[in-house]
């Protein structure tokens, strides 16, 4: 009894493929068929894959083999009988398409590297504002969210860089005009005297730059026009929050509150700026009391090991070795401030919130910008913000440290 099946092929016609059935078992049919493809495998290598040319595909993609009829004894094999058929083993079109959309990245991969260079070797005193206004141009003639965007982008940052570096007036109005409508502020490298929102009359006359002078020539900015933020804490943020609260409660001769969080800590540095005042100390005097409780809490803080850890390795001051070169500072290394704003968000978020790494007025790195101050929100008070936070915070890096904050 013999039974056939039709098999197709990448040829136009189709063939007759048989194979006995009956007695022949199992065993037997799988050893056909093997040695019938490894027969016709070897024979299709020795005769250079003429089945393979005959459909015009290149020998390295596909192989091509002609099978004949087999009967139940012996097996005879012949190749270019009538009955023959031509079995085809190809890569599927679907690989094709691979292959030429893999080019098609790559080709655009060198292309925005090849952007990405001409905007970050372009000479810093000949970049200009139509040059970052032209960069926002080609920002938005891109697919959203493409790779060439982001690398028109990436250089429209390294340009306003540029800018900051060597005009540092032509930045701040640069960046006022084109932010936010086609720049996102935070995209912006230098946030110090750029107006909030230079688009609203009303907001552009209440940007930093407008000060008074207060407070034994401490310079206040303007009241903040940020809306509240919703501050988060994290078990770290706790921890470090619990501590701090300890020492404040030690170095104000123990002055607590009940209240969790920061609203508590709030609570014990107002109930000590506005303590009932020992008989002949004057305000003054006590507002350095105030500055010399943080500087003891954040040294604290900070363990008897970091400090002179910072001083040598990040604020380049030479320890005590009996040299003459003992106590002198021969840095900062160029390093510190920018691993410093690398350290403040993870340490210091408990007390000032949200911030990120930024770029300072003269370019180089070393910036931090605070989304909003999270001691001054809650505490809705610049006294106290200034006299247990910002004042005593630069006095204590630039004391006990060595590096300077502005």
């Amino acid at each position: 009894m013999i039974r056939s099946m039709t098999v197709p092929t990448s040829c136009p016609s189709r063939r007759r493929f048989t194979s006995l059935g009956g007695k022949m078992t199992n065993v037997r049919r799988k050893n056909v068929a093997l040695g019938s493809l490894l027969v016709a495998a070897c024979w299709g290598g020795l005769k250079g894959c003429d089945a393979f040319r005959a459909v015009g595909s290149p020998p390295l993609l596909r192989t091509g083999v002609t099978l004949l009829d087999g009967t139940a004894s012996g097996i005879p094999l012949a190749f270019g009988g009538k009955s023959s058929i031509t079995l085809h083993s190809s890569v599927s079109d679907s690989n094709n398409e691979v292959v030429e959309k893999l080019s098609e990245g790559l080709r655009e991969l060198s292309e925005c590297v090849s952007i990405t260079y001409g905007y970050l070797f372009k000479p810093d005193d000949s970049v200009t504002a139509e040059d970052v206004v032209m960069s926002c141009d080609a920002v938005d003639e891109e697919q959203p969210n493409s790779l060439r965007q982001k690398a028109h982008e990436f250089g429209r940052y390294h340009l306003l860089v540029k800018l900051l570096k060597t005009d540092y007036d032509a930045y701040v109005k640069t960046a006022e005009f084109l932010s936010p409508s086609r720049i996102a502020r935070l995209d912006l490298p230098n946030l110090q005297d750029v107006a909030y929102d230079p688009a609203s009359e009303d907001q552009a006359s209440t940007q930093p730059s407008s000060r008074t002078v207060e407070e034994d020539g401490k310079s206040l900015v303007a009241d903040c026009e940020l809306e509240d933020m919703k501050f988060s804490e994290s078990p770290l943020d706790k921890i470090l929050l619990s501590i701090f609260r300890s020492q404040v409660t030690e170095n104000t001769g123990g002055v607590t509150s009940d209240i969790p969080g920061i609203k508590g800590l709030l609570a014990q540095g107002r109930e000590y700026m506005t303590k009932e005042l020992p008989e002949g100390v004057t305000y003054a005097e006590h507002s350095k009391e105030q500055n010399t409780m943080v500087k003891k809490t954040l040294a604290a803080l900070m363990t008897p090991v970091l400090p002179p850890f910072y001083r040598i390795f990040m604020s380049g001051i030479v320890p005590k070795l009996g040299t003459e070169w003992d106590g002198k500072q021969i840095g900062p290394w160029f390093y510190a401030p920018w691993l410093t704003t690398i350290v403040t968000p993870i340490f210091f978020g408990f007390l000032v919130g949200p911030s990120r790494p930024n770029r300072r007025s003269d370019g180089q790195r070393g910036g931090l910008v605070v989304e909003k101050c999270k001691f001054l929100q809650e505490s809705g008070c610049k006294g106290l913000c200034l006299h247990q936070c910002k004042i005593p915070a630069q006095d204590f890096f630039r004391e006990e440290l060595g590096l300077d904050l502005t």
